[in-house]
């Protein structure tokens, strides 16, 4: 059942922009924030397994410590939530262990039942060549959950700008990541956009579906 037509939808899209100057003075609301939050939690992902950690930096001090991690872009201060997206730097049998005893619990089914899916897993990602790139695989599925929150932010009329221009590592260090078994790998500051940003009003470019999109 849709909620929102596709001419709000498209209004919407258009309407955002890789943010680049955020009112600082702006915030978030709770109830806002709560749904946006959700709306990463619900980002699909390969298997369902859910490879990431979400970490939410609204501390000021915090997001000063990050600026300079992140070519000293100012949308990292003066935003409202700044949105680190980490992943599993690998993948194991306790980890997909751990999924299966959730889907148990959501599902109301025995471990042994889902013996056939944690096989698969194990014998893909554990197991199989796959491994050698589990970190790639990992960090693929925190892109949809980016491009989740861009498309859920823009629904509900809040700004956001995709950031890969940080440093990784220097993220890992400030945010006590080493160690954990999770790594940086992307960011997005989250708030409005300020009244004089310039890059507001210009137009979108993108190509002509008919470049882009091929039908068969």
């Amino acid at each position: 059942m849709s909620t929102i037509t596709g001419e709000s939808l498209l209004r919407q899209l258009n309407w955002r922009y890789a943010t680049k100057k955020f009112d600082p003075t702006r915030k978030i609301s709770a109830a806002d924030w709560a749904v946006l939050e959700q709306a990463l939690v619900l980002t699909a992902s390969s298997y369902g397994l859910q490879p990431w950690k979400f970490i939410v930096v609204t501390d000021p001090a915090l997001k000063a410590r990050l600026r300079p991690a992140s070519w000293n872009q100012a949308q990292v201060e003066d935003c409202s939530h700044h949105v680190v997206f980490t992943v599993k730097e690998d993948i194991s049998e306790a980890d997909v262990d751990r999924f299966i005893a959730r889907i148990a619990e959501v599902r109301g089914v025995t471990p042994e039942s889902l013996a056939a899916y944690k096989g698969y897993m194990v014998g893909d990602l554990v197991n199989g060549p796959r491994h050698a790139i589990i970190k790639e695989w990992a960090a693929r599925q925190a892109y949809i959950a980016l491009g989740n929150l861009l498309t859920s932010a823009a629904v509900l009329g809040i700004d956001a700008c995709p950031f890969e221009g940080i440093e990784p590592a220097k993220y890992d260090e400030i945010l006590g990541l080493k160690g954990t078994g999770y790594a940086t790998v992307a960011a997005c500051p989250v708030g409005y956009r300020s009244d004089d940003d310039k890059y507001a009003s210009v137009p979108k470019v993108r190509f002509d579906a008919k470049d882009v999109v091929d039908h068969r």
